[in-house]
C-alpha cells in the first residue's frame, strides 16, 4: 500500500495530473481570468512534468498542490517572469557579479552562486534584486528543463551587513514554491558563527525536504559535492574563471575541436574515418517491422557510405549507438533523445545517437555544440535537414577519454527560407546572418553508465552501504547537534557575563560592607 497521497502507478500519477488539471480549471481560473498569464496557464495544461513537479512536491495531496501553483501562477505574472530578458534588468546588476550560473557539482546539476559579501540590503533595489534571480532561474528552466541546481551560498568574507533576511525568504520560496523540484542542494560555505541565530530564523521557513538538502560546508570539505575543477582558489579549487559581464557567464559550450577528431588534413581525415567506420559491422536497433525513415537530410554523401546501411530496415545506426527512447519535440526540430546521452566504460557505450526531425515545411540548418570539444567527436556537427527528413548524428568519445555528468550538448536550430539556399557551402554564412531569436536551442546532457564491475567493487568495498534517506537522517542529526552546540555556546556566553556581572555586584556590596564597618569602628 502506498502512503497518503502517494500514488502506487503510472496510472495513479496521470490520474492525479488529469484531477489537478480539472479542480484548477474549475476552482480557479474560471473566476479569475485576469490573475494568471495565460501562456502558464496553457503551459500547466500542456506539460505534464510540470504539473507532476507540482504533485510530487506536495507529496500528491491535490489540495496542496493547487494552493501550490496558485501561488505560483500568480508570483510568475506579479514579476512578469514569461517576458523578463537580460535587457529588463538593471545593467549594474550584471556588472555586481553577486549571483550567476558557473560550473557543476559531482552529480551534473549546475552551481548558482550567490555571493552573499557583494550583496547590500536595500530597499529601494530589493524589487530588481527578486527580478533579477528570477532571470537566472526562469532561463535556466528553459534551457535545462527538469534539471535541478545546486545553490551556493559563498559566505566568504560576509558579516552581518549582508544578511537581508527578506531576501533569503524570497530565494527560499523561488525553490520551495515557484520552481518544484529545482533544489538539488544549498550548500552554505564558511557561514560565519555570527549568523548563526539568522540561520535559524531561515530553517523555519524551509520544509523537511528543504532542511535535508542544506549542506553546511567549509574549504575541507565543499570537495565532497563539488570537483576542485569547478570550485575557485579560495575555496580550494583549480578553477580561474573570473565573473565579468557582458557577456552571460552561463553559456560554456563550444563547437568541436573537428567533427572526426585530431587531424593533419581535412580531407585525408574524412577519408580515413569513413573507411574505418564502414569496416564496422553494424547492427539494427530498431524494431523489424518498423518502416523505412524517409529521405536523409543534407548531410555530406560520402559521410554515410552504402555499407553502412542497416540491411533491417533502412536506416543508419553505428555499432554501440542505441535507439533513444524518448523525444523533445521543439518547433522546428523533434529531438531523440530528449534529455540525456548515455556513455559507459565499455566499448559498445562509447557512442551515442541523436536523431533529428524536421517537423517544418522549410529546410532547417543545424549544428551541435559541446562543454568539452576536446572529447568527442560529432558526425556530423554542422549541417542541415530536409522538410520531413531525420538526421542521424553519432557522437562518440575520444579514445583515453570518459564522459562526465558534467558535460553538456546544445544543438541549435535555424528555419533556411528559400532565398537563403540549402547548399552546405552556404551554411557558414547563414549562421552568421540569422537573427538569435529565430534560433531553436535545446540540451542534452550526459549519463555515464555504472559498469557491472564498479558496481561488485562498490559492494566489496563497501558492504555496509547507508541508503540515502539515512545519509539524509544522519544530515539532520548532524545539523540538530550543530545546532544544539549553537545553544550551549550561546547559553555558556550568558553564563559567563552573568557571572561578571555578580563579580562586580558583590565587589561593590564588599566595598559598601567594609565602608560602612570601617564608620562605626572610627565612630
Amino acid at each position: 500500500m502506498a502512503e497518503a497521497g502517494q500514488p502506487e502507478s503510472e496510472q495513479d500519477i496521470e490520474s492525479k495530473i488529469e484531477e489537478t488539471r480539472q479542480r484548477f480549471k474549475n476552482e480557479y481560473v474560471v473566476d479569475s481570468t485576469d490573475k494568471y498569464d495565460p501562456r502558464d496557464v496553457d503551459k500547466l495544461f500542456r506539460d505534464d512534468a510540470l504539473a507532476e513537479g507540482y504533485l510530487t512536491w506536495r507529496q500528491f495531496v491535490v489540495e496542496d498542490t493547487l494552493k501550490m501553483i496558485d501561488e505560483s501562477l500568480q508570483w510568475r505574472k506579479e514579476f512578469t517572469v514569461n517576458d523578463l530578458t537580460e535587457s529588463s534588468i538593471p545593467r549594474w546588476m550584471f556588472e555586481s557579479g553577486a549571483v550567476y550560473l558557473h560550473g557543476y557539482d559531482k552529480e551534473g546539476n549546475k552551481l548558482f552562486w550567490f555571493k552573499v559579501k557583494l550583496h547590500v540590503k536595500d530597499a529601494k533595489t530589493v524589487l530588481d534584486k527578486k527580478r533579477y534571480v528570477a532571470f537566472w532561474l526562469e532561463r535556466y528552466a528553459k534551457r535545462e528543463p527538469g534539471m535541478p541546481l545546486t545553490v551556493v551560498f559563498d559566505m566568504s568574507e560576509s558579516g552581518l551587513g549582508n544578511i537581508d533576511m527578506e531576501f533569503v525568504k524570497y530565494i527560499i520560496s523561488c525553490f520551495k514554491v515557484y520552481y518544484p523540484k529545482f533544489l538539488s542542494k544549498m550548500i552554505m560555505y564558511d557561514m560565519p558563527w555570527i549568523m548563526n541565530a539568522a540561520w535559524k530564523i531561515v530553517k523555519t521557513w524551509l520544509g523537511p525536504e528543504a532542511i535535508s538538502k542544506l549542506k553546511f560546508v567549509s574549504k575541507t570539505d565543499i570537495q565532497t559535492y563539488v570537483d576542485p575543477e569547478h570550485l575557485p582558489p579560495h575555496m580550494g579549487g583549480t578553477d580561474q574563471f573570473k565573473y565579468s559581464y557582458p557577456p552571460l557567464p552561463d553559456d560554456d559550450f563550444q563547437s568541436p575541436i573537428c567533427e572526426n577528431g585530431p587531424i593533419v588534413s581535412e580531407d585525408e581525415s574524412d577519408i580515413k574515418d569513413l573507411e574505418s567506420e564502414s569496416k564496422e559491422t553494424l547492427e539494427s536497433s530498431f524494431n523489424a517491422e518498423q518502416t523505412v525513415k524517409p529521405k536523409k537530410g543534407n548531410v555530406p554523401e560520402d559521410s554515410l557510405k552504402s555499407e553502412d546501411l542497416d540491411r533491417g530496415d533502412g536506416s543508419v545506426r553505428l555499432r554501440g549507438a542505441r535507439k533513444p527512447t524518448t523525444t523533445f519535440k521543439g518547433t522546428l526540430l523533434h529531438i531523440s533523445p530528449a534529455e540525456e546521452l548515455r556513455f559507459g566504460a565499455k566499448e559498445t557505450e562509447k557512442k551515442s545517437l541523436i536523431i533529428l526531425n524536421n517537423v517544418t515545411k522549410n529546410q532547417v540548418a543545424f549544428k551541435v555544440r559541446t562543454t568539452a570539444p576536446e572529447k568527442y567527436r560529432v558526425k556530423p556537427s554542422n549541417s542541415s535537414c530536409e522538410p520531413g527528413a531525420s538526421v542521424d548524428i553519432i557522437v562518440s568519445l575520444h579514445g583515453g577519454f570518459q564522459a562526465s555528468p558534467q558535460d553538456r550538448f546544445l544543438v541549435m536550430a535555424a528555419e533556411m527560407e528559400s532565398s537563403a539556399g540549402a547548399a552546405i557551402p552556404d551554411l557558414a554564412q547563414f549562421w552568421k546572418d540569422v537573427s538569435k531569436p529565430k534560433i531553436m536551442e535545446h540540451r542534452l546532457r550526459c549519463h555515464v553508465l555504472e559498469s557491472t564491475k564498479s558496481i561488485l567493487i562498490n559492494s566489496f568495498e563497501s558492504p555496509s552501504v547507508t541508503p540515502n534517506y539515512e545519509h539524509q537522517d544522519l544530515q539532520t542529526m548532524l545539523m540538530r547537534v550543530m545546532m544544539s552546540n549553537s545553544r550551549l555556546e550561546q547559553k555558556l556566553e550568558t553564563c559567563l557575563w552573568v557571572q561578571k556581572v555578580l563579580v562586580v555586584l558583590v565587589s561593590f556590596l564588599l566595598a559598601i560592607s567594609f565602608t560602612t564597618a570601617y564608620s562605626l569602628w572610627t565612630s
